[in-house]
């Protein structure tokens, strides 16, 4: 009796597995671009969480030590450069926005996560919010201790973050940070502590979300404009116009715009005291700046709240641009991509109140 049900119980258990097969979810593919950085930095000590190394653990062996991503992600990595952070450039910018745009271009890239130091991650995300042309995930991650380090954070934010660029409710959303389990805007982040592991806010306008057991929860989305709706086109630029910040405080002079514009500086972003108030001795400055064609920018270094027009300033006299609730750092990166399309200070006005 059992030789002659044989075959029907083994084309059962056939169909059962391939039916299971069929219903299994179809994992996401992610590409880890890694760039260096204190989550690939390792210490003397395990209790070593400052002065350590940054940039020596390599991308694939980030992706080993977090063997669980396998189960949300089918992941690769690719080392794009191996630096500390303080050290990222404008063209290291360009190069690692072109080679986004390249893997996101790719039917099998379904989004893209990027290991980067925290000293400059908030800007190196802003930049790629404004150049990126695809609505699938990117999202930045970094790591407050070394891989070394008791109790790392580098591990869980390294899976959370694949976890998310793999999430289809992130598509859309424009560039996101992933660290300490929220989830940030590229545009509103920013580091607020040297060290604790909750060093990354937005603090007015609150995070995005959460990643709590395995999932991504949203609660409020961006809508400034990013990625898709960017109008910066970076695909044939070598290189990105000079702009430099200007750190407003009592006694300020003219030395270090005048040093700028000696230098060549196409922008000057001024993060002025309050309201991004200009003292009176570093006025003069300004103007001669802009009346040499350099565009300024007033920002403030609070780092909240609306910066008004005609506020501190007569801005429309002066023919400046006020940068909204934009930091120095990232107005500073908004004007340097803005100076590709135009010098128009009226056009670039209209971009500060847009993205």
């Amino acid at each position: 009796m059992f030789a002659l049900f044989a075959p029907l119980v083994l084309l059962f258990a056939v169909a059962t597995s391939a039916h299971a097969d069929s219903a299994a979810p179809k994992l996401a593919n992610v590409t880890v671009l890694a760039t260096g950085g204190t989550i690939a930095g390792t210490g003397a000590t395990s209790t070593t969480t400052v002065g350590y190394t940054a940039a020596t653990v390599s991308v694939q062996r980030l992706i080993q030590a977090v063997p669980e991503l396998a189960k949300v992600a089918n992941v690769s990595g690719e080392q794009v450069f191996q630096i500390a952070s303080e050290n990222m450039t404008n063209e290291h910018w360009l190069t690692l926005g072109k080679r986004v745009n390249t893997l996101l271009a790719q039917p099998n890239v379904d989004g893209i996560v990027i290991t980067h130091g925290t000293d400059t991650l908030e800007e190196t995300a802003y930049f790629l919010n404004l150049v990126v042309k695809s609505r699938k995930p990117v999202v930045l991650v970094g790591a407050m201790r070394p891989s070394t380090a008791l109790s790392a954070d580098g591990p869980i934010n390294l899976y959370n973050a694949v976890l998310l660029a793999a999430s289809p409710e992130a598509a859309g959303k424009g560039v996101l940070v992933a660290l300490n389990d929220q989830i940030q805007a590229a545009r509103d982040v920013t580091k607020v502590n040297t060290s604790t592991l909750d060093s990354f806010r937005t603090p007015e306008l609150g995070l995005l979300g959460y990643i709590q057991g395995s999932k991504a929860f949203f609660y409020r989305q961006p809508v400034r404009k990013h990625t898709t709706e960017s109008e910066f086109d970076i695909s044939a630029l070598q290189s990105l116009p000079n702009v430099e910040i200007v750190y407003g405080y009592a006694n300020v002079g003219p030395v270090a715009v005048d040093a700028f514009m000696a230098a060549g500086a196409k922008g000057i972003i001024h993060a002025g005291v309050g309201d991004g108030s200009l003292a009176a001795k570093v006025v003069p400055a300004l103007k001669a700046a802009r009346a040499k064609g350099a565009i300024v920018v007033r920002a403030s270094r609070v780092g909240q709240g609306i910066l008004a027009r005609n506020g501190e300033a007569n801005d429309d006299e002066l023919d400046f641009v006020v940068a909204d609730t934009l930091n120095p750092q990232k107005a500073r990166i908004l004007l340097m991509l803005a100076l590709t399309k135009t010098n128009n200070s009226k056009e670039i006005q209209r971009m500060f109140y847009s993205y």
